[in-house]
Protein backbone atom coordinates (compact mmCIF):
# COMPACT_ATOMS: atom_id res chain seq x y z
CA UNK A 1 0.00 0.00 0.00
CA UNK A 2 1.45 3.36 -0.99
CA UNK A 3 1.56 6.51 1.10
CA UNK A 4 -0.99 8.21 -1.13
CA UNK A 5 -3.41 5.32 -0.65
CA UNK A 6 -3.06 5.64 3.12
CA UNK A 7 -3.74 9.38 2.95
CA UNK A 8 -7.06 8.93 1.15
CA UNK A 9 -10.00 8.47 3.48
CA UNK A 10 -13.25 7.12 2.17
CA UNK A 11 -15.99 6.14 4.60
CA UNK A 12 -16.86 2.48 4.52
CA UNK A 13 -20.34 1.15 5.05
CA UNK A 14 -20.76 -0.61 8.35
CA UNK A 15 -23.32 -1.64 10.88
CA UNK A 16 -24.44 0.55 13.76
CA UNK A 17 -22.48 -1.71 16.10
CA UNK A 18 -19.30 -1.06 14.12
CA UNK A 19 -19.80 2.71 14.38
CA UNK A 20 -20.53 2.53 18.11
CA UNK A 21 -17.48 0.35 18.70
CA UNK A 22 -15.26 2.67 16.67
CA UNK A 23 -16.60 5.70 18.54
CA UNK A 24 -16.06 4.10 21.95
CA UNK A 25 -12.52 3.03 21.06
CA UNK A 26 -11.62 6.47 19.67
CA UNK A 27 -13.22 8.25 22.65
CA UNK A 28 -11.25 6.04 25.03
CA UNK A 29 -7.97 6.69 23.24
CA UNK A 30 -8.59 10.45 23.03
CA UNK A 31 -9.55 10.54 26.71
CA UNK A 32 -6.40 8.62 27.67
CA UNK A 33 -4.17 10.86 25.59
CA UNK A 34 -5.93 13.98 26.94
CA UNK A 35 -5.20 12.82 30.47
CA UNK A 36 -1.56 12.11 29.60
CA UNK A 37 -1.22 15.58 28.04
CA UNK A 38 -2.89 17.35 30.96
CA UNK A 39 -0.86 15.43 33.49
CA UNK A 40 2.42 16.22 31.73
CA UNK A 41 1.65 19.94 31.50
CA UNK A 42 -0.42 20.59 34.63
CA UNK A 43 0.82 17.96 37.07
CA UNK A 44 -1.60 15.84 39.06
CA UNK A 45 -5.11 16.17 37.57
CA UNK A 46 -8.20 13.99 38.08
CA UNK A 47 -8.66 11.50 35.21
CA UNK A 48 -12.43 12.09 35.20
CA UNK A 49 -11.91 15.44 33.49
CA UNK A 50 -10.27 13.77 30.49
CA UNK A 51 -13.40 11.66 30.04
CA UNK A 52 -15.24 14.88 29.16
CA UNK A 53 -12.65 15.83 26.53
CA UNK A 54 -12.26 12.58 24.57
CA UNK A 55 -15.73 11.87 23.14
CA UNK A 56 -16.19 15.12 21.20
CA UNK A 57 -13.09 14.87 18.96
CA UNK A 58 -13.90 11.18 18.49
CA UNK A 59 -17.43 12.02 17.33
CA UNK A 60 -16.17 14.73 15.00
CA UNK A 61 -13.54 12.42 13.53
CA UNK A 62 -16.08 9.68 12.96
CA UNK A 63 -18.98 11.79 11.66
CA UNK A 64 -16.97 14.14 9.44
CA UNK A 65 -14.29 11.76 8.18
CA UNK A 66 -15.15 12.36 4.52
CA UNK A 67 -14.15 16.04 4.89
CA UNK A 68 -10.53 15.22 5.82
CA UNK A 69 -8.61 18.37 6.84
CA UNK A 70 -11.78 20.23 7.83
CA UNK A 71 -12.70 17.50 10.30
CA UNK A 72 -9.14 17.53 11.65
CA UNK A 73 -9.17 21.30 12.22
CA UNK A 74 -12.64 21.20 13.76
CA UNK A 75 -11.58 18.39 16.10
CA UNK A 76 -8.53 20.38 17.24
CA UNK A 77 -10.62 23.53 17.75
CA UNK A 78 -13.21 21.71 19.85
CA UNK A 79 -10.41 19.95 21.74
CA UNK A 80 -8.98 23.39 22.58
CA UNK A 81 -12.34 24.70 23.76
CA UNK A 82 -13.08 21.60 25.84
CA UNK A 83 -9.65 21.57 27.47
CA UNK A 84 -10.02 25.24 28.34
CA UNK A 85 -13.49 24.72 29.80
CA UNK A 86 -12.89 21.41 31.61
CA UNK A 87 -9.52 22.30 33.14
CA UNK A 88 -10.27 26.05 33.55
CA UNK A 89 -7.03 27.23 31.97
CA UNK A 90 -5.69 30.40 30.42
CA UNK A 91 -5.41 30.52 26.64
CA UNK A 92 -1.63 30.01 26.51
CA UNK A 93 -1.72 27.01 28.85
CA UNK A 94 -4.70 25.60 26.96
CA UNK A 95 -2.76 25.87 23.70
CA UNK A 96 0.15 23.97 25.25
CA UNK A 97 -2.08 21.18 26.60
CA UNK A 98 -3.87 20.95 23.24
CA UNK A 99 -0.56 20.74 21.38
CA UNK A 100 0.75 18.02 23.71
CA UNK A 101 -2.58 16.17 23.32
CA UNK A 102 -2.19 16.29 19.53
CA UNK A 103 1.41 15.06 19.69
CA UNK A 104 0.61 12.23 22.12
CA UNK A 105 -2.38 11.16 20.01
CA UNK A 106 -0.26 11.06 16.87
CA UNK A 107 2.45 9.06 18.64
CA UNK A 108 -0.08 6.53 19.93
CA UNK A 109 -1.60 6.22 16.45
CA UNK A 110 1.85 5.75 14.92
CA UNK A 111 2.78 3.00 17.40
CA UNK A 112 -0.52 1.15 16.95
CA UNK A 113 -0.42 1.35 13.14
CA UNK A 114 3.23 0.27 13.09
CA UNK A 115 2.45 -2.73 15.30
CA UNK A 116 -0.50 -3.61 13.05
CA UNK A 117 1.64 -3.42 9.91
CA UNK A 118 4.41 -5.41 11.58
CA UNK A 119 1.92 -8.09 12.62
CA UNK A 120 0.73 -8.20 9.00
CA UNK A 121 4.19 -9.27 7.86
CA UNK A 122 4.34 -12.22 10.24
CA UNK A 123 4.48 -15.63 8.57
CA UNK A 124 1.53 -17.96 8.78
Amino acid sequence: MTASALAQVSPAAGSALAYVGTFLLAAGVYSLTAHIAARNVLGDVPPKRALLVGPVPAAISLLLQQYGPLAFLLAIATDFVLIRYVYRLKIRTTALVTFVHLVVSILVLFVVLSAYRLAGTAPG
